[in-house]
């Protein structure tokens, strides 16, 4: 069956992985316009945020593909309160994840004149979401049937509408499936793609330490948890403390610079009156008794176990000396998340 491109156009789930790239370039192989959405939240892509431009110069530039960057924060911390389709190892709920996103690639499809959606999704690759069964399940629930293509395993699955009304060429699609990447590495090779990162999971809710971390903020309950605060739960030591109070504390300079950048209106901030040391940032404080916590586990991690650390509001308002000690080393681990 001969394709019949002219004037069709593609949305691609884009992660910037290899699968994602690969589709795109098949489809684009066949003369079809791709334009790559990548998707960013807390948990995945969001050192994007700000550095739109340069994103898309560099798909472009690396791979020959168009790329818009879509922050989805709002309605993927929304999600995350109750997915439908549960969670999976971790705090990741990969089904309802995908779901989301190409609900809103169906959204945006009159917008970019696209006349189907592609991701690069490969049967049997990932053992929640990537099932014959869930792939099925994303389709449906995202509203997306008769309108979503896998280039990548193509042929294990049904024909599309697109394929069969000759918009893609099946036979220039692929049948990969399975865990292994030997396929796609041979193609990115057919392709002359060298430059692509290695495999990693790269959403932080499926990672065993971030996610425990996020569960126990969320159950918390002293507030909702926003964009900001899934950011600063990904830098540092963490702890919360008996009074409901969370204090971050950073671990080299890096993270320094790192938490001041992330600091918001209201938030404490803990250093040591002289001298090099960690920064705190203390969020979520009522009383004076945690800014003194906090202060000592400050102290735990200086270089001195007796010292003043002064406090002050993000923002404006009274700046606090305490002079004191550093908390014992088994405080500080019963407080720590």
């Amino acid at each position: 069956m001969t394709a019949k491109p002219d004037g069709t156009t593609c949305l691609v789930l884009f992660s910037g992985g290899l699968d994602s790239i690969l589709a795109c370039k098949v489809l684009q192989e066949q003369g079809i316009d791709v334009l790559a959405l990548r998707f960013i939240t807390p948990f995945f892509g969001y050192g994007l945020k700000g550095r739109e431009e340069k994103a898309r110069e560099a798909a472009m530039k690396k791979y020959g593909i168009p790329l818009e960057v879509i922050d989805v924060s709002g309605k993927y911390l929304e999600m995350l309160k109750a997915p439908p389709h549960g969670f999976g190892r971790y705090l990741n709920p990969c089904i309802d994840c995908k779901i989301l996103m190409l609900r809103h690639a169906r959204e945006l499809m009159p917008r970019y004149g696209a006349r189907f959606i592609a991701t690069g999704e490969v049967l049997g690759q990932r053992p929640m979401s990537q099932r014959r069964d869930a792939l099925r399940i994303i389709e449906r629930d995202s509203g997306t049937a008769g309108l979503l293509l896998r280039p990548l395993c193509a042929l294990r699955l049904e024909p599309t509408p697109m394929e069969e009304d000759g918009l893609v060429d099946r036979s220039r699609l692929l049948g990969i499936a399975g865990r292994g990447r030997k396929e796609q590495m041979a193609l990115a090779r057919r392709l002359g793609i060298e430059d692509y990162p290695t495999p990693a999971g790269g959403c932080t809710l499926a990672d065993p330490i971030l996610s425990r971390r996020f569960r126990r903020l969320m159950a918390h309950g002293k507030k909702e948890m926003a964009v900001h605060d899934f950011l600063l739960a990904q830098v540092g030591r963490q702890f919360l403390l008996p009074g409901g109070a969370w204090l971050v504390v950073g671990r080299k300079q890096g993270e320094n610079e790192r938490l001041e950048r992330l600091a918001r209106a209201g938030d404490l901030e803990l250093r040591l009156e002289r001298g090099p040391g960690p920064l705190g940032i203390l969020r979520w404080q009522d009383g004076r008794q945690e800014v003194e916590t906090a202060a000592r586990i400050l102290l735990r991690y200086s270089r001195r176990q007796e010292a003043t650390v002064v406090a002050s509001r993000r923002g404006g308002g009274d700046v606090t000396a305490f002079e004191l000690s550093a908390a014992s080393r088994e405080e500080v681990e019963r407080l720590r998340i």
